[in-house]
């Protein structure tokens, strides 16, 4: 295991919030992520299913979670199964879990072989009267692939029929988007190697150089920090392309005078960290550069301020367009009368600014959460406005990430360079060059 897990005590805790959350006499199920094939015998690298891991910390295919608080036989309110392991699996694939390693990971002290699986269900479904099952609720997400959940769905309901099923995503959304100090902490050490990344690459960047090699001194940072990698796909766009939101191809030549934007994060532990810097391929920006680049860090700086305990994010994000609007306005790309005569439901910032302001971040890079909610301590998001011009072949845009406070909040990436000024120091400076 590269990096450092979190203690088991976290994960039993977050299986005693669940239990409360749940009506009388339920069983909730919870499985694993598929390994996903490619073609021939390939396969993309497993990701655990995230519900799980929150539950258990486990980070193995395979494995499937009952919680049955209620349970007339104390050893079956928690049960673990995880794949059986042996000497042969051993030599193929490597060190699987033990039993005994999987409570310690975990908490949970009964813990069986996989292929018990359906027996102890069998018996545990005879005992109790509501069934919770999981799904992918995200509003942004796009299913296209039978999940290992949906098709134990289908076979659940049609072995059980008479059960009475209940969802789960609603209560794992509220519990998850309130993180723990160790949560916390492992998003802060995804920061903390983002920034080593960044600062990496600060002193790479320069005419010619190709965006996928920046992609590449990204990489090599965050891997050899204990890192898997990028906590999504790159965004590493220069001139025009940094117009382009999801731009992801990364294969053109960053030229003289243009702008860089880059979307990046690392992840640790399963948890991410989401950071955008926009810098000058040659150092030094422009006069026209560096006034959007500062009109879109004072909304940020704005948005700060904002985002706080007690909140909706939707009378946020209107707040933010205001700002937004304002300072767009000063920069001469909307007029008054625009604004007057705007189509509420899309305003005339959107013509410079198309997407939110904030998300929700965790083991998701867009976690789940409850938008309807107010925001509340613990939540960590992301505060990423930008301003896009596309008839100038130019977009910048500025993303750090933040811990809801009691006061506030406190900014997990204010140790990463941003002001224009220090920007260009870091990028002139001949110290540190590799």
């Amino acid at each position: 295991m590269r990096y450092t897990p979190i203690q088991k005590e976290i994960y039993i805790q977050n299986r005693r919030n669940l239990a409360k959350k749940l009506k009388s006499k339920s069983l909730a199920v919870f499985n694993s992520n598929d390994i996903m094939p490619t073609n021939a015998d390939g396969t993309m690298a497993f990701r655990q299913n995230n519900d799980i891991f929150y539950l258990t910390g486990i980070d193995q295919e395979e494995t499937v979670l009952l919680l049955f608080p209620e349970c007339p036989q104390e050893r079956y309110r928690e049960v673990l199964f995880v794949r059986e392991t042996n000497e042969e699996i051993a030599i193929w694939e490597g060190h699987k879990l033990t039993k005994e390693e999987a409570t310690e990971v975990s908490g949970v002290e009964t813990v069986f072989w996989l292929s018990d699986f359906k027996k102890i269900f069998h018996l545990l479904m005879g005992k109790c009267e509501e069934v919770y099952l999981n799904s992918n609720e995200h509003t942004r997400a796009v299913v296209e692939v039978e999940t290992r959940d949906a098709r134990f769905i289908k076979w659940c309901k049609e072995a059980f029929p008479l059960h009475s099923y209940n969802r789960i995503t609603p209560q794992m959304h509220d519990l998850r988007a309130v993180k723990s100090p160790a949560e916390i902490a492992q998003i802060q050490t995804a920061c903390d190697i983002t920034e080593e990344g960044f600062r990496r690459v600060l002193k790479f960047v320069k005419p010619g150089v190709m965006e996928y090699e920046i992609e590449a001194e990204y990489v090599h940072e965050f891997v050899r920090r204990g890192s898997r990698g990028f906590a999504y796909t790159p965004i590493v766009a220069s001139g025009f392309n940094s117009c382009v939101l999801h731009y992801i191809e990364n294969d053109q030549p960053c030229k003289e005078g243009d702008l860089l934007l880059m979307d990046v994060g690392a992840e640790y532990g399963n948890y991410n960290a989401d950071m955008t810097r926009t810098i000058p391929v040659s150092g030094r920006f422009t006069p026209r550069q560096k006034e959007v680049y500062n009109a879109v860090l004072r909304i940020m700086k704005e948005a700060k301020k904002i985002l706080k305990t007690g909140i909706l994010i939707d009378d946020y994000h209107v707040q933010i367009g205001e700002i937004v609007t304002k300072e767009l306005i000063d920069l001469k790309l909307i007029t008054t009368t625009e604004v007057k005569n705007q189509n509420p439901a899309w305003p005339a910032y959107k013509k410079y600014m198309m997407h939110g302001t904030s998300h929700h971040l965790g083991l998701d890079v867009h976690d789940v959460g409850n938008w309807d909610n107010e925001v509340a301590p613990g939540m960590v998001f992301t505060i990423e406005p930008g301003i896009y011009i596309r008839e100038e072949n130019f977009g910048i845009r500025l993303e750090n990430d933040v811990v809801v406070t009691p006061g506030g909040n406190d900014d997990l990436m204010k140790n990463i360079p941003i002001e224009a000024e220090e920007i260009e120091e870091l990028m002139n400076s001949k110290v540190g060059v590799m």
